[in-house]
């Protein structure tokens, strides 16, 4: 049986929207890569840099789970980082979460390069 399915929109770096079909249980980063949506995750989701660092509308901040010590820490190495800023990877997609938007963040950091 397929999990169930939620819309998600992202706004690319250029302004432009991209919506999709999400089944609940991903992470907001393998739907982004499912997708063709840039979202790097240069440590695929392992939360050792701040490459998949997304801006979440704030009416859908407040339902996602507290961040962890470990994504607080590689957060704030992200680039453009506000209130409302998560790493992808470490959002897991619930059906609350139906209609949210996310923003990417104009330029990412990569520390496994930079």
């Amino acid at each position: 049986m397929s999990s169930p399915c939620i819309t998600i929109h992202f706004i690319n770096t250029d302004g432009t929207k991209t919506t999709v079909e999400a089944p609940v249980g991903l992470s907001v980063l393998e739907i982004a890569h499912q997708n063709a949506i840039d979202l790097e995750g240069a440590c695929e989701g392992s939360l050792a840099c701040s490459t998949c660092h997304v801006i979440v509308e704030e009416e859908f901040y407040d339902l996602l789970p507290e961040a962890t010590e470990d994504e607080e820490d590689m957060l704030d190495l992200a680039f453009g980082l506000t209130q409302t800023s998560r790493l992808g990877c470490q959002i897991i997609l619930t059906p609350e979460m139906d209609g949210m938007t996310l923003k990417l963040p104009a330029a990412t950091r990569n520390m496994m390069v930079d």
